[in-house]
């Protein structure tokens, strides 16, 4: 940033943290406009299938004020060229010298890496309809190995789109811990299984681990070829190729597509042989909605960068350490853990992108859970306790079951009554004096609400976040796209296999109780 976009920056932080600290309910009582000046949508679809997200963050401190200060941040930390550089596949990476070009999966990029994008979809596509139509006999199941965001989204998008029909019977397996993958092969005939390797470089070590381990498995149980059991997902297959994957059976992605935004790639795979290549590509399509949204949206119209602004205000000028998001959906109990790695993991730096101490607190530690179980285990703290956390509630006004309706009406009355009760506040007791069942209110909440929770809406809920995310950080000056925080602990841990590192005493300690040192 410019010497003077800082303190532009600077000027615009001035006046928000100046701005009154209004309550809820009198920012409500004083402006009848409210909601519908705070709500927006974003749709896609012609006709009958016009379907959309509606998001609402009139429950939030946002102010028209507080707005017009937004606005003059997001100019001075020089968002619209930042964001041009995003989705042209400019080098935006600085940190690493390199593009993050995930949107180019979606149809949006430079054209030569759209076109290269499509291309290695096609060729996925094309080893789906193989495998759906026999060629490589019968397919069961589905182990898919990797870590991350080689394993976050597709576990996510496979527990979302398959629970009433999969093709393939799949199984995510992340962790290193041998429990997750012998879960994994109990539920599996090894005859009839596939094994899907993700990893970007086909180095990263819990994968390749989890993978001899599988081909093993395949091998003791009669599996001749274990090799010809595997599709390799990956940004190096050359390493693939070399490891004993056949090139047929590799499926690249572009190397300028970063971990935690790859799902859109063959990282994919497991998602549209389980749920079938209409429901992928359909995820593509929402998700290009909200791209097109993000480019063409400016200011406080832009949802994305909407959203960053509360997240902003009530990070840096209310202290708030934590945003909990609790999905009133069953089929998205993984995407509070997806938003975990896609935020915390992207922003959780402490240095701007050029090298210099970020002046203030950057991104919350996300948490979240599915309503309603979550009401019965942590709203005690969000309604009574001493936290202001903010809320994000998602919802679909479709249900995804077909019981008697009674169950959808009361799983979103719940969802909305838990953003009134934590606005409005009150007390519960009788006389209305009892501190106890005191209820402080004008704590703050969003809402998502999907018009149905299917292919589509799930690939535009997480290109949201995504761009949400790219805009917290625009505004914070830091790179989003590097993530150097995870490899110290990971060297630490080769140095402890190849017995050249020197301890803390109570590293030394648990090592030795547990029989890891000589």
């Amino acid at each position: 940033m410019t010497d003077l976009g800082s303190k532009n920056a600077a000027a615009a932080w001035k006046r928000i943290e100046g701005l009154p600290d209004t309550a809820l309910a009198d920012l409500f009582a004083q402006d009848a406009g409210r909601v519908e000046r705070l709500s927006g949508r974003i749709g896609w679809g012609e006709g009958e299938d016009v379907a959309g997200i509606r998001f609402d963050w009139s429950k939030t401190h946002l102010t028209e004020e507080m707005l017009d200060a937004f606005e003059d941040l997001a100019e001075a930390s020089d968002f619209d060229a930042k964001r041009a550089a995003l989705l042209a596949g400019d080098a935006i990476n600085v940190t690493e010298g390199r593009a993050a070009e995930h949107t180019a999966q979606r149809g949006l990029g430079s054209e030569a890496s759209v076109e290269e994008a499509q291309a290695l979809l096609a060729r996925m596509q094309m080893l789906v309809e193989a495998i759906r139509e026999g060629a490589l006999g019968d397919v069961n199941h589905l182990i898919h190995i990797g870590i991350g965001g080689s394993a976050l989204g597709p576990a996510l998008a496979i527990d979302a789109l398959t629970r009433d029909l999969a093709f393939v019977d799949c199984h995510v397996v992340s962790n290193i811990d041998g429990v997750a993958l012998e879960q994994a092969f109990a539920a599996c005939d090894p005859k009839t299984t596939l094994i899907a390797v993700a990893s970007k470089t086909f180095t990263t070590i819990e994968t390749i681990t989890n993978a001899e381990s599988a081909l093993r498995w395949l091998r003791e149980n009669g599996v001749d070829d274990p090799h010809g059991r595997v599709v390799a997902l990956t940004a190096n297959p050359e390493g693939a190729v070399e490891w004993g994957v056949d090139e047929t059976r590799v499926l690249p992605f572009m190397e300028s597509v970063g971990g935690r935004y790859s799902l859109w790639s063959s990282i994919g795979f497991p998602v549209a042989l389980a749920a079938g290549w209409d429901d992928f590509a359909a995820m593509l399509e929402g998700a290009a909605a909200v791209d097109a949204h993000f480019r063409d949206a400016q200011g406080r119209d832009n949802l994305c960068l909407r959203a960053a602004f509360a997240d902003q205000y009530y990070a840096r000028a209310r202290g708030c350490q934590t945003r909990a998001v609790f999905a009133y959906d069953e089929r998205l109990a993984l995407f509070p853990s997806y938003l975990q790695q896609l935020e915390m993991e992207s922003n959780g730096k402490r240095v701007t992108s050029e090298g210099e101490p970020v002046d203030g607190p950057t991104a919350p530690i996300t948490w979240g859970g599915v309503g309603t179980d979550a009401q019965h285990a942590v709203f005690q703290l969000l309604h009574q306790g001493t936290h202001l956390v903010p809320v994000d509630f998602i919802a679909s006004i479709a249900p995804g079951d077909a019981l008697d309706p009674a169950h959808h009406a009361i799983l979103l009355t719940n969802c909305f009554a838990q953003g009134a009760a934590l606005m409005a506040g009150g007390n519960m007791s009788a006389d209305g004096k009892d501190p106890a069942r005191e209820f402080p209110g004008n704590r703050p909440s969003a809402t998502i609400l999907c018009d149905d929770l299917d292919a589509a809406t799930l690939g535009a809920l997480i290109a949201f976040h995504e761009h949400r995310t790219f805009a917290n950080a625009v505004l914070m000056g830091i790179n989003p796209f590097d993530q150097f925080g995870v490899e110290l602990g990971k060297k630490m841990a080769k140095d402890i296999e190849g017995g050249a590192a020197d301890f803390d005493a109570s590293t030394k300690a648990l090592l030795e109780a547990a029989g890891l040192s000589e």
